[in-house]
């Protein structure tokens, strides 16, 4: 029973240093391919700075909360003021990847129980902070489409360079589009060999019906010969 109880936390340990490859392992390949992503971000839009940004995915297991992590990593290598987001309030996994509390997060802040001063926690990575979920509310769309959002949003692009949100798949619930309408662009992440087309097409169309700037798309779990890779490709 104690070797198993040992593989499962070096299994468990193995998975959250997977998840936050761009600072446990930064010369690998995938790592690169973030920091690619993050480079095309900045060259998205010559007119406005992109400050804000929302992470959402077809379905579930797709590499959303994964790109975001690692997206959010990148960002704070180049020395920028970043707060990760953990926006999905349904099924939030933000405090496991960076082992963080969460008994005071997002919710805590929409619903007035504590500032956003109090309720960010840092991360070990530098410059890096992050908002976890909080208790898991029984009515998330409503408390992201709140005033009260509104106002935080404003506070969080006062206090940091860059923010970004991790959000729940776009086609199971409105959590994504509602926060896209107040952001400055979404990213969709897709995983090869199971996100059907016609659910990303349909999530494009949810995207734009709510009147939210698609960046561009993340494709992941792409097998080639070097191995995995995260690919970024531009919106029209």
């Amino acid at each position: 029973m104690a070797r198993k109880n040992k593989a499962q936390k070096n299994d468990k340990t193995l998975t959250l240093k997977r998840r936050l490859l761009a600072h446990n392992s930064p010369k690998d390949p995938v790592a690169e391919q973030y920091r690619t992503i993050r480079t095309n971000i900045q060259f998205s839009n010559v007119d406005q700075d992109i400050k804000t940004i929302v992470i959402t995915s077809s379905g579930a297991e797709e590499g959303k909360s994964t790109t975001a992590s690692n997206l959010a990593t990148v960002y704070a290598q180049q020395g920028l003021k970043v707060l990760l987001i953990d926006a999905d309030l349904r099924k939030p996994t933000g405090h496991y990847t960076f082992r963080l509390e969460n008994h005071i997060g997002l919710t805590n802040v929409l619903t007035r129980q504590s500032t956003l001063a109090q309720a960010v926690q840092e991360s070990e990575i530098p410059h890096l902070s992050v908002l976890t979920s909080g208790p898991i509310p029984p009515n998330p769309s409503e408390l992201l489409a709140s005033a009260q959002m509104a106002e935080l949003l404003k506070e969080m692009k006062e206090q940091f360079d860059m923010v970004i949100f991790d959000t729940p798949p776009i086609l199971a619930v409105a959590d994504a589009q509602i926060l896209a309408n107040q952001v400055d662009g979404t990213i969709l992440v897709v995983s090869s060999g199971k996100t059907e087309k016609d659910a990303a097409l349909k999530s494009k169309e949810l995207l734009s019906n709510a009147q939210g700037k698609l960046l561009g798309v993340v494709l992941n779990n792409r097998k080639v010969e070097e191995g995995n890779y995260y690919y970024y490709y531009g919106s029209n």
